[in-house]
């Protein structure tokens, strides 16, 4: 069977509690880890998103995304772009690299390392 692993980190925010959105700090693990699945399962043809939408379901985790025309993650664990300023929010990669689109449009391939990081600024702080 296919798998890959899925990451889902914010340890960007334990620099920024001071800045985040009222009640936000609360939500931010001491360790800044909010997800980590080793082997996820994976179809083939199975996008980033896929994934993502998938394992959080099934763990009944938050999740808010519009979809026009593809995919755009609003929000992950009640955590929300624009938290923690203009330049904040969510941000995907796989085997270390950003793609530059969008994570519905991202198939993966067996054994990817995926990873969705908070930003708080627009990706440099990772």
């Amino acid at each position: 069977p296919l798998s890959c692993s899925l990451t889902i980190r914010c340890d960007t925010l334990l620099e920024h509690l001071p800045e985040l959105a009222e009640g936000k700090a609360e939500l931010v693990p001491e360790d800044g880890l909010l997800l980590f699945v080793e082997e996820a399962s994976l179809s083939e043809g199975e996008s980033a998103f896929d994934v993502l939408k998938r394992e959080l379901q099934s763990r009944r985790m938050h999740l808010e995304f519009s979809e026009s025309p593809a995919a755009y993650i609003e929000g992950i664990c009640n955590l929300y772009e624009y938290d923690c300023g203009e330049l904040s929010g969510w941000i995907y990669r796989v085997n270390g690299e950003i793609p530059g689109y969008s994570c519905s449009e991202y198939l993966l391939s067996d054994g990817d390392v995926v990873e969705f990081l908070y930003t708080c600024d627009l990706g440099d702080d990772l």
